[in-house]
């Protein structure tokens, strides 16, 4: 094991022999389409079964719900009026001072506007009496992952590429990974129902065969494909590429400048997701351009890894440890004097 927190890179701490460039996404939000391709491929590609029993939930066109066990890329489709629209592009604007690209004609924003984009354009687009938000989510791959850090029989693996696998033929089933999981991505997988069923098959009613029941599985990154310099499924099916695909380091690039871009036709409501290093679980491989807060998306504003306090709580434990050995050796003390 690593570092526990901070900047950091996985592929070292993991002691990998080779190096490879660590490897992420970049979903871009604001160009998502909704149409669910990414979860196809990766169902597919995955030979992942169907979750639940071909109910409507009534969640919008969202049947798949979330993320799960089966399901590893998980659009989710989010309904706002105009008030909400109003409050994500302020809220939006006042992130500008955390180092976000500057707005409304200052001249701070002048000094920080990229080489060549010009003065920017602040005045908001129309704006629509509703919409919805479209977000493809998927497996963070933490740089400090708590699934790997607390599970007891070394399933989760860090691979070459800085991404996090579960090995099935290790993984015991006991869910210690899905309470080490600040983002709720790890699943132990059923047969997506509330019900177990024994009917097998594939319709209403029947389940298909469900590989690896009861073994904690998410999104590998398709490991298989990176060691055969592919692109993930997800990625490489995006038909509008909201889903980029590529070094890690180029997605952190190349996402601040798509911000500034939003910013400057005053869609002031962008703003990323899990490029900062410095939060609580050291940054992470999947990089989101959001157009609100994060909580509206499902994920937690503030993440932060199980095991971060660690050392804090060694050194508490050994002044404990201490204080009850003081203790110890003055009640022996003063037990002899008093004989």
């Amino acid at each position: 094991m690593g570092q526990l927190t901070g900047p950091s890179d996985p592929s070292a701490d993991a002691h990998w022999p080779i190096h490879e460039e660590r490897r992420g996404f970049f979903t871009d939000t604001s160009i998502c389409i909704g149409c669910k391709a990414c979860e196809v491929a990766c169902k597919e590609w995955n030979r992942n079964p169907r979750d639940g029993d071909l109910e409507f939930t009534g969640m919008s066109y969202d049947n798949s719900v979330s993320l799960g066990a089966s399901t590893w890329r998980h659009v989710a489709f989010i309904e706002q009026d105009t008030e909400r629209i109003t409050a994500a592009r302020e809220s939006g604007a006042k992130l500008v001072g955390l180092g976000m690209p500057q707005l409304r004609g200052s001249s701070a924003a002048a000094d920080t506007a990229p080489t060549g984009m010009g003065t920017p354009d602040t005045a908001p687009p129309d704006t629509p009496e509703f919409r919805w938000l479209m977000s493809s989510d998927v497996c963070k791959h933490c740089t400090h992952a708590g699934c790997l850090d607390v599970c007891p029989t070394g399933a989760m693996m860090r691979t070459e590429f800085g991404t996090v696998v579960v090995q099935a033929d290790i993984c015991n089933g006991c869910g210690t990974c899905v309470a080490g999981c600040p983002f709720g991505v790890v699943e132990r997988r059923s047969d997506g129902t509330a019900a177990p069923t024994t009917r097998q098959g594939e319709r209403k009613g029947e389940q298909p065969e469900i590989p690896n029941r009861g073994i904690a599985q998410k999104c590998t990154l398709c490991y298989d494909r990176l060691r055969d310099d592919e692109t993930p499924a997800c990625a490489k099916t995006c038909p509008t590429t909201s889903i980029k695909f590529g070094d890690r380091a180029d997605m952190v690039t190349q996402a601040p400048e798509r911000v500034a871009q939003l910013h400057e036709r005053g869609m002031t409501e962008a703003r990323l997701y899990g490029a900062n290093e410095n939060d609580g679980v050291g940054g992470t491989g999947s990089v989101f351009l959001l157009l609100d807060e994060p909580e509206v998306y499902g994920l937690p504003p503030d993440p932060r890894v199980c095991t971060a306090d660690l050392p804090s709580m060694y050194k508490r434990a050994v002044v404990a440890a201490a204080g009850m050995a003081a203790a110890v050796a003055v009640s022996f003390l003063s037990s002899g004097r008093h004989r």
